[in-house]
């Protein structure tokens, strides 16, 4: 999803924490097993609320390396819970606050949220479940970046990209590994496809990934579909046993999805119900 984001590296500017013993809650029942939780968010407050920003920080501008369309806003404009237990990020053809984006004047807002500096993991559960939008353009995802990205850059800082939607494929999500010799169009992963041509954006999903030394596994809605180790990258490096921090975005056009089209209804809204990691 990077891409090389100017934004990416704004993010990684910050020094992200690693997990606490403040952070972890009772071990409760995750995943068939008993787990530790070690973040959790639930998204519980009233409509139209900030998410808790002791959780995430909210990024802000374009991408011109994805040449995505969409101008990233702060506040809750683009990005706030319902009052029903969930975050909505919404994609909408505007621009109220004349964002100028690489290619001029932006047509499109939306947001994308990351917990750098407030929370990272090495290793573990991580899931979400999520509603993606539909539509020729929409590009939703949910992903993780390496920690030391401010130093190391992208993509030697690695990126695990624990799904990923296009709306040209509305029944097919994405798994993918971005590392040094590895990036880009020539990510290391997989796609997975809802039997009877079914949509994801019909209703909710839960993507998850089970992430151990020199080991990670994709997941929808508990059923692995991909398994990738260090012998899968080609003789490049692995890059996955260090700190993560998590990002979750509504990206509008872009290389890979393409730029909406006549048939692209606005708004379009990524709905999460909520992000869990566990160890």
């Amino acid at each position: 999803m990077c891409g090389v984001s100017l934004l990416c590296c704004v993010s990684a500017a910050l020094l992200p924490a690693t997990a606490s013993a403040d952070d972890a809650k009772d071990a409760k029942s995750s995943g068939g097993g008993t787990r530790a939780v070690l973040f959790s968010d639930d998204f519980d407050g009233p409509a139209g609320a900030a998410v808790d920003g002791a959780k995430w920080q909210t990024e802000t501008g374009d991408n011109v390396n994805n040449h995505e369309r969409q101008y990233y806003t702060p506040g809750t404009d683009n990005a706030a819970l319902d009052g029903n237990g969930n975050l909505v990020i919404t994609a909408r053809k505007d621009n109220p606050g004349n964002y100028q984006c690489w290619y001029g004047k932006c047509e499109y807002t939306s947001a994308r949220l990351n917990t750098a500096g407030k929370f990272t993991q090495t290793h573990g559960h991580v899931e979400a479940r999520i509603k993606v939008p539909r539509g020729q353009g929409m590009w939703p995802a949910f992903w993780m970046l390496g920690d030391d990205i401010g130093s190391a850059g992208w993509p030697a800082c690695g990126e695990i990209d624990v799904m990923e939607n296009v709306g040209f494929e509305p029944s097919t999500v994405h798994g993918t590994l971005h590392g040094p010799g590895y990036s880009g169009s020539g990510g290391i992963g997989a796609g997975y496809t809802l039997p009877g041509g079914a949509a994801f954006a019909d209703d909710f999903h839960t993507f998850a990934i089970d992430w151990s030394p020199g080991s990670i596994s994709w997941s929808v809605d508990g059923r692995v579909y991909q398994t990738r180790t260090p012998a899968d990258v080609g003789g490049n490096q692995w890059v996955f046993d260090k700190p993560f921090f998590l990002i979750l975005n509504l990206a509008v056009g872009g290389y890979w999805p393409g730029d909406p089209d006549g048939s692209t209804a606005f708004p379009q809204q990524m709905t999460i119900d909520y992000v869990r990691v566990t160890n």
